[in-house]
């Protein structure tokens, strides 16, 4: 404890004495951005470490919102700091911490929500629905069953949500973990893509959607071919790589003793299809009332709650389904993802108010090219920094710097690059942090068997866009 006190005593000291002169300013800023990287990495070498991704995210926030508020405007660009005294600094800070907790308890809000009807719909077997109907062994033909399926329903759902359900199911069909690893990583990548061209199955399109850039049919019509071939192109080399491969097959259900075993076949239905249709109307709620997405899947949470408990037969000798209540399956949902969403994305806001993303969106301005290369190298290159940082923050900025009409060729493929660049990284989007977290995979294993397939893929898709631009206009 003293030593705690101590250290931020001297931190404080430290970035007072910076405050004083101008040529000192900058060590705070430059700070945030070395702790901010310190940080990322030891969440990328989460398993060498033996550190959970969630600790360091956490400690990552509090350290760069402390290093914040004890350095003042001295850790912000001039423009971000200009109109800011050192008697208005205490409110604005407030005001920022106050307003990235409100759009990341959004965040959280939904995945918990998410999360957890996923959870009770594989507690009450309701998955076995499907993966009784998979047969497949082979792994090129369950490559291609479960990337349809993922890209499919992510465009109707949201990337997130898709990747969820998908990741308990792989849970029932594969249990080999390296195989479960390999095709939730598939996974992660056609829920991207198929998020990517509908105007509610990514949050990135869905701000430019609500934002006035984009309309609903025109970015399907503009990016559904792009995010296809952005799945067909890796999907395709992997057919030819994985030719003759075969998964082993799922433990016999004879010998499964769970819960879910003694489950009635027209409850499991019930569950499956109720689970399902909430997550598919909430996106369709959140476009009638324009209210936001968690308020939407609260809501289907507790109609999904409801309909279980009225469900569960009111015998108190039958324990079986004592383990089937939501107030017990919610134990089971993973928190410390949760937790890295909470610490990571707060973590990013700092770079957000500080000025730092925006200073980064500027400088790609820059680009000598002629239009309309400029715009999409710019694209291209945000789609790329967003499976590192996070998607959200760099389109807010993209949108702040231009002032482009409704449906210009930049805000739609800025839709395609930001929504399946994430991909590239196993921590570059929300689909990706779910699956890391679900199944544990490692970022290292991901980067050395996954980022290239995915990359060559994302590239495949830009072009793909490019092309099909110049040949309409």
């Amino acid at each position: 404890m003293t030593f705690s006190l101590a250290f931020l005593g001297f931190l404080h000291y430290l970035c007072e004495r910076l405050n004083n002169c101008t040529k000192m300013m900058s060590f705070a800023f430059y700070l945030i951005i070395c702790v901010f990287v310190f940080g990322y990495l030891c969440i990328a070498l989460e398993y060498p470490l033996k550190i959970n991704k969630a600790a360091t995210a956490l400690l990552m926030c509090a350290v760069l919102w402390t290093v914040f508020a004890m350095s003042g405007t001295g850790a912000m660009t001039p423009a971000f700091a200009e109109g800011l005294t050192a008697d208005n600094f205490s409110d604005f800070l407030s005001t920022n911490i106050v307003h990235h907790l409100g759009e990341t308890g959004e965040t959280v809000f939904f995945l918990l929500g998410a999360m957890t009807i996923v959870e009770v719909v594989d507690r009450w077997g309701g998955f076995r629905v499907i993966t009784d109907r998979i047969n497949a062994t082979s792994k090129v033909e369950l490559l291609w069953i479960l990337g349809t399926l993922a890209f499919c329903l992510s465009a109707i759902l949201d990337n997130l949500t898709t990747t969820i359900m998908m990741c308990t199911l792989l849970n029932k069909i594969i249990p080999v973990k390296h195989d479960r690893w390999f095709f939730a990583s598939m996974i992660v990548i056609a829920a991207n893509a198929g998020g990517a061209w509908t105007p509610i199955g990514d949050v990135t399109t869905i701000m430019l959607w609500i934002a006035g850039k984009v309309s609903a049919l025109n970015i399907m019509q503009m990016t559904v071919l792009p995010s296809i071939v952005s799945i067909l192109v890796p999907f395709a080399i992997l057919s030819y790589t994985l030719r003759g491969g075969h998964v082993e097959a799922p433990v016999d259900d004879v010998v499964d003793d769970s819960p879910a075993s003694r489950v009635p076949a027209h409850q499991r239905k019930i569950v499956l299809f109720l689970g399902v249709g909430v997550l598919i109307c909430v996106p369709i709620f959140k476009s009638i009332t324009h209210l936001p997405p968690y308020i939407g899947i609260l809501g289907a949470l507790g109609l999904v709650w409801m309909v279980t408990e009225l469900m569960r037969p009111k015998d108190p000798a039958e324990q079986n389904y004592h383990s089937l209540k939501l107030s017990h399956i919610l134990r089971r949902v993973d928190l410390s993802s949760i937790i890295f969403f909470l610490g990571i994305l707060m973590a990013v806001g700092v770079l957000q108010v500080c000025g730092h993303l925006s200073m980064l969106a500027n400088s790609l301005d820059h680009i000598a090219l002629a239009e309309p290369y400029k715009y999409f190298t710019i694209d291209t290159i945000i789609g790329v920094l967003s499976s590192i940082v996070d998607n959200v923050p760099l389109v807010a900025g993209t949108m702040g710097m231009y002032d482009f009409p409704i449906d210009h060729y930049f805000w739609e493929m800025l839709a395609y690059c930001a929504g399946t660049g994430g991909s590239i990284l196993i921590i570059g989007s929300a689909a990706g942090v779910a699956a890391m977290g679900i199944e544990k995979i490692d970022f290292i294993w991901y980067f050395r068997h996954i980022t290239w397939i995915a990359l060559i893929g994302y590239l495949a898709g830009a072009l793909c866009y490019i092309v099909q631009y110049m040949v309409i206009h």
